[in-house]
């Protein structure tokens, strides 16, 4: 019997970057339209058709709403071909839909594979989420820590000053007490508009500058960075957020019944992966998609955690 962590993920990682760069190419032409709903679809189109190629039995947990919500690539909907091993997918086609309709950095296309059952079935709701990057003991900093606190223990973690700490955070009103508690510990912040995916792998990614990341977004956003820090190294910690009854009623539905549980990275992603993301706009990670008369160009970044190997590929399409 197939080991359940044996999924093919080497054989399939090489599928899973098509799967991305069809996505990030399909929205490409809707970079700076001012039309998030276009540019999505269009990602979503191209996703759904490169995975159904794939020798996979497929489930999305991690997708675009409910199923009443297709044509968008849903949570439930069984993609690939039907054959070939059985796998959960996590995906965001367009993690930045504002970012690509605006022209602004960091709008990535995102998708993760593993084992069936290896990924938390997070609701559609708020996380509270806490990251830093490898190197670190386990429990350095906690998500029962202050802001302030957070700040200071992996400042002495890492022998620097907490002036020397920089903080990723997503710009909404929600976090306003957070950043001026932030504020004073001297460290600096780096506020993004949209896209906490990437927000959390600049964390794991040295050339970002970014030590740590905070504060509330989506859950479903939350499996797929702890995906990516699964193949990166470094630490999540997330917290689902429940605003009404109703959506503690959904959480049930998932199978979620401990509502204030604390989750880990492993907690999120239990088996090895397969990550692939590819840059719409340019970005602290990856280039956006480079337009020539000709040709598109598309870089992608493809990480195995069984190996911890991470490829990055540039892909010449002809036009």
């Amino acid at each position: 019997m197939t080991h359940p962590t044996d999924f093919n993920d080497r054989m399939l990682s090489l599928g899973l970057a098509r799967v991305s760069e069809a996505a990030a190419l399909a929205s490409a032409t809707l970079i700076g339209r001012g039309d998030e709903k276009a540019a999505d679809q269009a990602a979503v189109n191209a996703m759904r058709e490169q995975l159904n190629k794939l020798d996979i039995r497929g489930v999305v947990v991690i997708g675009e709403g409910e199923r009443d919500e297709a044509p968008m690539l849903y949570i439930g909907e069984e993609v690939g071909n039907g054959e070939g091993p059985e796998v959960d997918i996590a995906l965001d086609p367009l993690e930045g839909t504002t970012l690509t309709a605006k022209d602004m950095p960091n709008a990535l296309t995102v998708i993760a594979m593993g084992p069936r059952g290896s990924m938390l079935h997070a609701p559609d709701v708020y996380m509270d989420k806490l990251a830093i990057g490898p190197g670190y003991r386990p429990g350095v900093v906690t998500l029962d820590m202050s802001p302030a606190e957070r700040v200071s223990a992996l400042a002495a973690a890492k022998g620097c000053s907490t002036k020397d700490i920089t903080v990723c955070v997503l710009e909404r009103p929600r976090h306003e007490q957070m950043i001026a508690e932030l504020r004073t510990t001297g460290c600096a912040i780096r506020l993004i508009t949209d896209g906490d995916v990437a927000g959390v792998m600049h964390c794991a990614e040295p050339t970002t500058g970014i030590d740590m990341y905070m504060g509330s977004g989506g859950a479903p956003e939350g499996v797929l960075a702890a995906a990516a820090l699964k193949c990166m190294g470094g630490q999540i910690f997330g917290r689902l957020i429940f605003r009404n009854e109703d959506e503690k009623a959904r959480a049930k539905e998932h199978g979620i019944t401990n509502f204030d549980r604390v989750y880990t990275r492993d907690d999120m992603v239990t088996q090895h992966v397969i990550f692939a993301a590819t840059g719409v706009t340019d970005g602290s990670i990856l280039p956006g998609i480079k337009s020539t008369p000709t040709h598109l160009t598309a870089e992608t970044i493809l990480m195995r955690s069984k190996t911890g190997s991470v490829r990055r590929m540039t892909y010449v399409n002809p036009r």
